[in-house]
Parts: structure tokens; sequence; C-alpha cells
């Protein structure tokens, strides 16, 4: 009770309580273990575990608790060992041998698993478990490297083992048929596989609805049998004249047939489904008496109409000159609009037509669209407004197409603000509409409001700097009555995250309680940002919920695949694996796990403790690379924010390719820049100088050919990334956000980090040559220190300047210059960390110079130039840190008193219950960053400490 209750300490003192009188109690002994887990004490936990397994238990108490604990230890492979010695001693429980099945389930050992079915039904001769071995047999072909060792052996043998059961008649389920059905599917055997659908087995498929219709459609489709096609899709669309899908097939069969010039036998049936059209005649009559079969419905269908509009398409695309046979499309689109125009859905229906039309048209089609709305104005000169919930829907979806067709895109600045005015007169008047819905719904005219700012952030771009003040004023108002709208929300975080603002995105994200798999999906928007705007805490806190994701997804996946064996639905487990390795394969999993070990190691190596001891803990090191990069799978959703612009200006393919090739781009720099640093404790001073003939043998010189690999690796990648930057790609403003790699090359990031690492190569060298024959490379490593200062002072120069200006009434800001520090931070980091490396070689030398110098009792002992270099590099780097931190307090200082009321923005368009909320989203603005620039500023501090101590 103890544990369930979270009290950890109280459960650990009553097992004590337990073992006092009873020693040799297993469970109680396991039930301390527990809470010793759950309170830290892991080493403990394991040995306790550990004595009691080494008993081999079989009292049912021991092993499930047991069960409990490895889970929790995420030592999923400890459950197998426990019940594999339990079955042994107690090898007729049925219980004992399936628990072992499922144990072997979860660490996805499947040969063991096809044994331990068989096993278990060898005591117990239940179905399920004879499947059970079976499937396993289908996973190891799966997972078999092999393909032709998968179709030769394990397949077929799965197939005998299923046929048994089939001559016997012993199949009882219809999970049973599923799996016999997934084999000589995966066998291609697609005759066998649709004979048993269509046969006595087939009956059994009744859980889903057309199950069985759908899987002999899927296999007539791969036995490329089209009359077949063509009749059962035909069939079903007698029966449901709404069910898109078929139509799909029913058009894809129908020109199959004309183009192979199919005719239909004389005497005998069309096909194994009935009758077959073959003709564009047909297929038209066909959808004609749909539609006319559809106005005798009870409720309104849209199917039929639109599959109207797919044959159109189709029969223009293949060039037929038949569509006149059908009508006009402008036409047809006006009637389905009358028909369907006060549905939400009108709009994505239409969106999949409009380019029927010609660009001529598309004004007139608007108006058309216009005319047929119930609007009614109070005045002349006044905005008509809708009446009631359906014209506004109506005038909404118009209003959705303007934009889609462009009209909005060709308008001027004039125009445009008129526009956005009516909109924002619309918003307002159909939130009345909206008075009785609860906070979790969205208002009706919700999206006149995105439409609005959608058209200010055309402005913007085009150099607007006022509009983007005002997409953020007319969002936050959206967002006041209508708490739970997530596009709103989503506009907010990409606009605040280009203005250089994290602070209001970090609440404004844990709001949208993003899900599970949303954490890959959509987190990016805020990974992307947070560090680079200096907001480390957050950025530490945002790659700890994806993280943790990420790290349950594991042990959720074979929790599924579990129950997915217990209830039999044998078809889930194979999307269950997948599911599980594109999320281990995920671009974000890899750039989250990278960036947040640099972000652990920028805000603690050093500082409260040693680089090496974080990197230990982390176990990094230099030789492994655990990113799939071959297998990368971009999982982002780019189209999560609405859009509504014409395909010309949307997201397309190309920009998809393009920020997945950046974004790995940058990956490679930052995982190798991560590897660099970790190498540079395993250099640390283990060698005797001029030892260099033993230094092969205890490794230290195979680390620095590693190191040195890397940065021609990191060499490589930084070409690369400047070669793919030439390109000046522009994504659309909503599509993916371009990663930091443009400023890591533009402010010198990047050539400061590079010569750094060179240095390390050069003090390594020094190391192994000793002072004295070494005047070269001295002067090299002098020449280095005083190149680098130079690179960081002009690193250090583009971070200058105000992060927020007040220019003609309307305020600008600078996130570049925010970018820029956070990377000097960066690099004055890792330039500590490579002086602390220089450090622990020059030490020894130095106080081996002063042991010769009271030797020989000479005074004039010339100190080797090195020192003279290092000490002067130590005490510019601390100077130049000095002076950031002054910089910083000088910003802090103009932020505090940027008097933001004072601005009177001096568009006169903005209404009295508009300024407020301006007022709130410039006082976010100037607060976040000020938290920014605090949080840098801190961090400098501690790292000017650490530069102190570097006196040899």
């Amino acid at each position: 009770d103890y544990l369930d209750n979270g009290n950890n300490k109280m459960a650990i003192q009553q097992a004590d309580k337990l073992l006092k009188k009873h020693k040799d109690l297993h469970c109680a002994k396991v039930l301390k273990a527990i809470g010793l887990q759950r309170t830290g004490k892991q080493d403990e936990a394991y040995a306790l575990a550990q004595e009691v397994a080494a008993l081999e238990p079989t009292d049912d108490n021991s092993l499930q608790a047991l069960t409990i604990l490895y889970r929790e230890m995420h030592r999923p492979e400890l459950v197998t060992k426990l019940y594999e010695a339990a079955v042994k001693k107690v090898p007729n429980s049925e219980e004992y041998h399936s628990h072992l099945f499922m144990a072997y389930a979860r660490v996805g050992e499947y040969k063991k698993m096809q044994q331990a079915g068989m096993a278990l039904y060898k005591i117990v001769p239940k179905n399920p478990y004879y499947f059970w071995s079976v499937m396993s047999l289908i996973m190891q072909s799966i997972s078999a490297q092999d393909e032709n060792l998968s179709k030769t052996m394990f397949l077929p043998l799965a197939e005998r083992m299923v046929e048994k059961m089939v001559k016997e008649d012993k199949i009882e389920a219809e999970a049973e048929v599923e799996l016999y059905y997934m084999i000589l599917e995966r066998l291609e055997k697609y005759k066998e596989a649709l004979d048993v659908v269509r046969g006595k087995l087939g009956e059994k498929l009744t859980s889903e609805l057309q199950s069985r219709e759908n899987k002999c459609m899927a296999m007539y489709k791969k036995l490329r049998r089209w009359p077949e096609c063509n009749a059962l899709s035909r069939r079903l669309l007698l029966k449901n004249s709404d069910d898109w899908q078929f139509y799909i097939t029913y058009f894809d069969s129908v020109f199959q047939l004309i183009d192979e010039s199919w005719t239909p036998p004389a005497e005998e049936e069309h096909s194994l489904e009935g009758e077959v059209h073959c003709s564009v005649e047909q297929a038209v009559e066909f959808i004609e008496e749909r539609i006319t079969e559809e106005s005798k419905s009870s409720r309104p269908l849209r199917g039929p109409y639109l599959a109207k509009l797919e044959l159109i398409r189709r029969l223009r695309h293949r060039g037929c000159n038949d569509e006149y046979k059908l009508g006009d499309p402008e036409e047809l689109m006006f009637q389905y609009f009358k028909k369907f125009g006060d549905k939400p859905c009108c709009f994505t229906d239409l969106k999949v037509f409009v380019d029927l039309l010609s660009p001529s048209q598309y004004s007139k089609f608007i108006q058309q669209l216009l005319e047929v709305i119930p609007l009614s104005a109070a005045a002349e000169n006044e905005v008509a407004l809708p009446g009631d919930i359906k014209a506004l829907q109506q005038h909404l979806c118009v209003v959705q197409l303007s934009r889609l067709l462009g009209i909005y895109h060709a308008m001027d600045k004039k125009e445009k603000l008129t526009v956005v005015r009516e909109l924002m007169f619309r918003y307002r008047h159909g939130l009345e509409f909206g008075k009785s819905c609860l906070k979790t719904e969205l208002q009706f005219s919700d999206y006149y409001c995105l439409l609005a700012v959608h058209l200010l952030l055309d402005l913007w771009l085009e150099g607007e700097e006022a509009a983007v003040w005002q997409c953020l004023t007319l969002l936050e108002e959206g967002l006041a009555h209508s708490p739970s709208n997530a596009q709103f929300k989503l506009l907010l975080i990409r606009i605040y995250c280009r203005l250089g603002a994290f602070e209001p995105v970090a609440e404004l994200y844990s709001s949208l309680d993003a899900k599970h798999i949303q954490h890959d999906t959509i987190g990016y928007l805020l990974t992307r940002y947070a560090e680079s705007l200096g907001h480390y805490a957050a950025a530490s806190q945002s790659c700890n919920f994806a993280l943790r994701f990420f790290h349950s997804n594991q042990k959720d996946t074979s929790e599924y695949i579990i129950q997915a064996y217990k209830y039999g639905a044998f078809e889930k487990i194979p999307e269950f694996i997948a599911f599980r390795n594109r999320l281990n394969s995920s671009l974000h999993f890899a750039q989250v796990r990278t960036e947040r070990m640099l972000l652990d190691l920028l805000l603690e190596a050093n500082i409260s403790t040693s680089l090496e001891e974080s990197i230990k803990s982390m176990s990094l090191s230099p030789e492994e690379d655990d990113i799939p990069w071959k297998d990368l799978r971009d999982n982002r959703d780019l189209t999560v924010l609405f859009s509504w612009d014409p395909k010309d200006r949307d997201i397309s393919e190309e920009h998809r390719k393009l920020s997945l090739e950046e974004e790995t781009l940058w990956l490679r720099i930052r995982s190798l820049t991560l590897r660099l640093v970790s190498g540079l404790p395993t250099l640390s001073h283990t060698i005797q100088p001029k030892n260099s003939e033993k230094t092969a043998e205890n490794g230290v010189s195979s680390r620095i050919d590693t190191i040195r690999s890397l940065l021609q690796q990191l060499e490589a990648a930084a070409d690369s990334g400047k070669k793919f930057l030439e390109q000046k790609i522009q994504y659309p403003v909503l599509g993916p956000p371009p990663t930091r790699m443009a400023g890591f090359f533009s402010n010198g990031s990047c050539q400061c980090q590079t010569s750094l690492f060179y240095l390390v190569s050069d003090i390594y060298e020094l190391d192994t040559n000793g002072l004295e024959d070494s005047a070269e490379i001295q002067e090299r490593i002098g020449n280095s220190f005083k190149s680098l200062v130079e690179r960081l002072t002009d690193l250090f120069n583009k971070c200058k300047g105000d992060l927020i200006e007040v220019r003609d009434g309307t305020l600008k800001t600078h996130p570049n210059l925010l970018e820029n520090l956070v990377f000097f931070v960066e690099t004055i980091s890792i330039a500590l960390w490579v002086s602390s490396y220089c450090d622990s070689v020059l030490r020894p030398f130095k106080s081996n110079l002063q042991k010769k110098k009271k030797k020989k009792k000479e005074s004039s002992v010339a100190m080797p130039p090195v020192f003279t270099h290092f000490l002067d590099y130590v005490t510019e780097l601390q100077t130049l840190t000095s002076n950031v931190i002054d910089h910083i307090k000088g910003l802090e200082i103009i932020l505090t008193a940027l008097k933001l009321e004072e601005l009177s923005l001096k568009d006169t368009l903005l209404l009295q219950e508009e300024k407020k909320f301006t007022k709130t989203v410039q006082g976010k603005v100037q607060s976040s960053y000020h938290h920014s620039v605090q949080e840098i500023g801190e961090l400098l501090k501690k790292r000017l400490d650490t530069i102190k101590k570097l006196k040899i």
C-alpha cells in the first residue's frame, strides 16, 4: 500500500520489520528493492534484486514484484531470465510459460517466442498459443536482414503451420484467418489469398466494416484484375454512394480497362463480381444516376457531386474531349456551393478542384458565389453582414476561396488594409453568434481573424514593419475570445519567435497540451528557438519534454505489442514495430539529444562540475556516433499551420526536401562539435614528454587521431553547409523555420570554433615533443592565440547594437543580435575548455622548469615564449568577457528604460479595444528580451570566474 501511495520510505521501513522476523521472505526483499529504486538508490536495489533472483523463486508474488522492479530499471532482459528459471522448476505451468512468452516479446526475441509459443501449445492445446508461435515466425521474417531467407524459410514454414490447422478444420477465430491472409500476402500468393477471403474462411472476417470487400479489392489490384475491381467498386457504390475510396477505384479501373481495350465476353458473366463498366459513357451515366439517387435521399451526400468533378479532372488530364457531357466545372462548383456552402468542409472539398477554373474566371466565380449569400446591410455604405451562422459559414467559405485564388495577393497595400478592417469587423460581429460557446469551443468567426492576420503578414514581408505588431495584436484579441484555438496559438508562437521573443512562447506551447506523437511532429517549434534566443532554462525544459516522450516510446511500444498478442490483433504488431523504428530514427529526436548535451555542457561544464565529469555522466565518447544518418526520418508536421495560399506561394515538396537537407547538415555540424568537445578530457596530461614511443601503447595517440579525423569531418560539414546556403533559399513564412546555420557562418563562430580545435592539436604536439626543440610549434601556438582573440573580438562586435529600437513610431526588434550573443557565449565556453586543456599541459612544464632553476641555482633559465603567449591570451579573454558583460548590463538598462507606453503606434487604424492588446504584446516582447539578456549575462559571469582560475 505504501508503494502504491508513493510513500517509499515507509515501505522500506515496513519491509525491514518483516525481514527481521522472516529472514528469507523473498517478496519483502523485492518490495524493499522497489522502494530503494524509487528513492534513487539504484545500486542497492539492484543488488537486493539479484540476491533474490539468484535463488530462482517460483512464488507468484516474488516474480510479479521482480518484474515490476526490472521494468522500472529499464532492464526487461532480466525478466526473461527469471521466468526461464521458473519454467524449468515448474514445467507444466501455463501461467509461467505465457509470462515467459511475453517477456521475450518485450525484448523482441522472436526465435525464443516461437519456441515458447509451441511449448505452451503442447501443455495446453489452445489455438491462440499455436498462432502466437506462427506470428513469431512472421516477425522473424520481418526482422531478417536477408529478404531471401524470410521468403524461403520463415514464411513458408508459417504457411505450412496454418495449412495444417485448416486441413484439420481447427480454425476458430477471425484473427487466425487474418494471420493466414497476412502470410499469403507477404509471400505474394495473391490468388491463394483471394481464395481464402472469398471462401468459407472469409466468412469469419466480420469485425471491421467491409473487411472482406476491402481485402478482395486489394488482391484484385495486386493481380491487376481490373474487371473485378470495377464491378466490386460499382456494387459497393450502389450500396453507399458517399464512400470516396470506391469512386477512386472505380475511375482507376474504368480507365485501365479503356487503355487495355477490354470488352465484356458475349455469353457469360462479365466478371466474378458482376457487371463491368468499360467506357467513359457508362461512367458518365453511372455518376449521373448516383446524383439522381442522391436527390431522393433523406440527407444530402457530397460524394456523387465531387465524383463528377473528379471525373472531369481525369478526362481533362487524359486530353479527352468528353468532359462536356458532364457540364461546366464552374457551374458545377457553384451548384455545389449552393447545396453545401454552409458546411465548414465546403472549402476543403472545392480546394482540390479550383484548378479546373481558368484564372480569367476567378473574379466572376467569387462574385457569383457572393450573390447567393443572404447578407443584409443596415445602411447604404455599410458592410453587409450575415443574419445567422449558416450565412456566416457561406461567406467565410467565399473569403477562403478568394485567398486561395490569389485575389487578395494581387491587391496593393491600401486595398489590403481595407480588407483587413472589413474582416475584423466581420469577426467581431460574428462573435455574437458564439456567446453561448464554451471556453473549449471555437468561435464561428475565428477564421476571419486568421485571414486578416495572413494579409498583414503579407504586408510585413513586403517591408511594412508596423504590420507584424498588428498581427500579434489581432491574434491576442482572438485568443482572448477563443482560448482553445490552436491555430491562434501556433501562429503567435511562430511570429513571437521570428521577432526574437521566446518568453511568451513557452506558455502558449504548454497550453496547446501537446500529446504523445505531437512532441515529435510539432516539438520543433519550441526546440528550434529556445536556446538560440538565450532562454537556457526553458530550452532545457523543452528538450526534456521531447526526450521523455522518445524514451518512454520504447517501453510503451512493447506493451502495445503484448496487448496485440493477447487480443489476437496480429496485423497491428508489425505496425507497432514500424512506429517504434520511425521514432527511434526521428530527425527531431537526434537534434534534441545533441542540443540537450551541448546545452548541459554549456551550463555546467567547468562551472558546477568538471568537463570530464559532465561528459562521463552523459556517457559520451568521441569515437561513438549514435545518429542513424542513413535512416533519419523527418517526422515534422510542416502543414500544422493553416494556409489558404495559392499553390505557387504554399509550401512545396521541394521546400520539404531542402529543409530536411539543411536540418541534417546543421545536425552534423552540431554532433561533430559535441564529439570534439567530448574528446578534450581524453587527451588530458598523462604522458611524460619525449616518451612518444610509449604513447601508441596507452592509446592516447589514437585519441588525438580521432580528434583530427573529427576535425576534418567538421571542416567538410561546414563546407557543405556553406554550399547549401549559397542557394539563398526562402521558405514560405509559415513553412519550415530555417536553422541557425546561416548565423553560425556569417558571425564568424564557425571559424572561431574550428581554429580552437586546431589549437588542441598543436598543444598536443607540444606536449609530446617537449619544450626544448619546439620553437616553431610555440610560435604557431602564439599566433593562434592572437588570431583567436581577434576573431572573438569580431564576433563580439557583431553583437553590438540595440536589441529593440523605435523607428518612426514603430518598434523594430533585432533577433539576430541576440542569436549572435548566444553564439558568442558558446564559442567562449569552448575557448575556455580548450584553455583548461592548455593549462593542464603547461603547468607540469612550468613546475619542471622551476625545479631545474632551484637545482642550478641560476636565475637566468629562460622562460619559453609559450608561457607568456598563454598568459597574454588568458588576460585578453578575461578583458573581452568583462567587456561583453558590461555591454549586456548596458542592454539591460536600455531595455528597462524603454517606455513602450509612450509609443503611440501611428497606425490610426487601431481601435480602442485593440490598443490594450498592443500594449500587452509589446510588453511581452520587451520582457522576453530582458529575460534573455539576463540569462546570457548570468552565464557569462560564471564563465568569467572560470577564466580567473586559469593563471599558470
